[in-house]
């Protein structure tokens, strides 16, 4: 009986994921106990995941963009930041 594929994971939690982990690769490299090849291969790995986290961050803006108007999405207007009195 063939395998149904497993459900790929939302956006989100790609991003939430990605963003740990390049948090706990930023602390490991922070420490500076790495050898040359293992920073090299760590900074790659961070590239990559910041490049996750940037693609996930801009669908999301899009979906925001999308909702907000469905008509005319590049006519939506960034959100009020916030007061600082939080």
């Amino acid at each position: 009986m063939p395998r149904k594929p497993a459900p790929e994971a939302s956006p989100v939690a790609h991003f939430e994921q990605s963003l740990d982990e390049l948090e706990l690769l930023v602390e490991k490299m922070e420490q500076g106990e790495m050898s040359l090849e293992e920073s090299l291969a760590a900074y790659e790995r961070g590239v990559g995941l910041y490049r996750r986290c940037q693609a996930a961050l801009e669908q999301a803006e899009l979906r925001v963009r999308l909702l907000s108007d469905p008509e005319q999405p590049e006519a939506a207007e960034p959100f009020a930041p916030l007061p600082d009195g939080n």
